[in-house]
């Protein structure tokens, strides 16, 4: 599996890209990200990062958030936003996100087609 690479801080090491408590990797098949850890104030750079890298073509991009604890509103904005940028006919699927993205996702944007949630 290959490892993203994001901006880090200044003590990360190499690997998988860290965001204090943000663990993100790219997934194969489905095209996408794997992220774990925690959506909070002091990892929005490296969930900005991972959100701006989602894979280019084809109709739909993954995000496998089984592992991810927590995410402030903040992020479920910046996920919706992303969702949007991606283009007409194309979408971002988010699988098994957290309970607490998955209220506020149907609470903002429930009428937004640009995102799949699967649990």
């Amino acid at each position: 599996m290959a490892h993203a690479e994001f901006p880090r801080g200044p003590r990360a090491a190499p690997g998988p890209a860290v965001g204090a408590d943000l663990v993100v990797r790219t997934l194969g098949e489905p095209p996408g990200l794997r992220i774990a850890g925690e959506v909070s104030l002091r990892t929005h750079p490296a969930w900005e990062g991972a959100l701006a890298s989602l894979p280019a073509g084809g109709s739909e991009v993954h995000l496998e958030l089984s592992a991810l604890t927590f995410v402030d509103v903040f992020g479920a904005t910046t996920l919706a936003l992303a969702a949007q940028r991606l283009g007409a006919g194309r979408r971002l699927v988010v699988d098994r996100p957290p309970p607490s993205l998955r209220r506020v996702l149907e609470t903002f944007w429930s009428d937004l087609a640009a995102i799949e949630v699967t649990v």
